[in-house]
């Protein structure tokens, strides 16, 4: 079973336009409403493709109780940790070539209180888990070391543990040594101050990472695909071109992916690149499903060229 935690979860609409023109009226081509969040998104991929998985999610108002319905469906178990304030809504505005706006609130404020049974829910449901994942943005009032704390918790319960945040929270977690980071190009840079123009780069600071007790990071890098550094050293996979409709929760899709895959070899990677790249192709926040996904169209690279130039784009 595969846990998540998305501290600051959202319910995501999601709005396509023929072109965004600032001050004007625009006449949405579509319009859809999703469970969002990080790690909910995680498990929204999992579910879909059979991983056991529970969603631990704070939850205030109608928003937190329509969250939660809008998940039942989806076939992810929720846990939510009542909260006195709403959980917060998101826009996001999709233009036909894929670029997307996004106007995130900032979420409920947390108290004391609130956090610490946030971290118990987790804790109680890791000591039988395979993976707990810790992802996203931390709410008002969440210390930038919750996730350390977690990382910390969780491993003396004798569990693994992967974060997908940024900013101040990804380096205090970093700084505990999890067992797996799944940044991408600009939250790497972020983490290590370095300039990232190459394969090259990416590896030589994703490997700084491994230096400093990180086990594994996986770099999603958009159309880019990814680079893979552990143990066995450093894995590139790509995958062709693709029509981009959305490029919410891919790298989501891509840590699902790799942890559905068991989160280690040239497979896990493959798999990783695969479910990202599915999910560009969805509208709006929708996960990839099983007829979605074609992992036999990625190359995975164990000796790539590791001068090639990254070409940028959404990760």
């Amino acid at each position: 079973m595969i846990v998540t935690l998305t501290p600051n979860p959202s319910l995501d609409r999601t709005i396509e336009v023929d072109e965004l023109r600032r001050g004007e009226v625009h006449r949405a081509r579509s319009s859809r409403v999703d469970p969002g969040g990080k790690g909910v998104n995680v498990s929204r991929v999992l579910a879909a493709h059979g991983v056991p998985t529970v969603a631990v999610v704070p939850a205030g108002g109608a928003e937190g109780a329509q969250l939660g319905d809008l998940l039942t469906p989806a076939g992810v178990p929720v846990v939510a940790v009542p909260l006195a304030s709403p959980t917060r809504s998101n826009v996001t505005i999709v233009e036909p070539d894929g670029a997307t706006t996004k106007i995130n609130e900032p979420g409920p404020h947390l108290s004391a209180e609130e956090t610490a049974a946030m971290a118990d829910r987790v804790a109680a449901f890791a000591a039988s888990a395979d993976w707990v994942v810790l992802s996203g943005s931390l709410p008002l009032g969440v210390p930038d070391t919750f996730y350390a704390d977690l990382v910390a918790r969780v491993h003396d319960l004798g569990r693994r543990v992967a974060v997908d945040a940024s900013g101040p929270a990804l380096a205090a977690a970093v700084a505990a040594g999890p067992d797996l980071i799944k940044p991408n190009t600009e939250e790497l840079a972020e983490l290590t101050g370095g300039a990232l123009t190459t394969w090259g780069d990416v590896a030589k600071h994703a490997q700084s990472l491994r230096d400093s007790g990180v086990a594994t990071v996986l770099v999603s890098l958009g159309e880019d695909g990814a680079l893979l550094v552990d143990a066995d050293g450093v894995r590139r996979a790509t995958a062709p071109a693709v029509d981009v409709r959305s490029t919410v929760g891919a790298g989501d899709s891509t840590l699902a992916g790799f942890l559905a895959a068991g989160a280690a070899g040239d497979q896990a990677l493959r798999t990783a690149v695969a479910f990202g790249t599915a999910a560009v192709t969805l509208p709006g926040s929708a996960m990839p499903g099983p007829e979605d996904i074609l992992p036999d169209l990625v190359t995975v690279e164990d000796d790539p060229d590791l001068s090639h130039q990254l070409k940028g784009g959404v990760a």
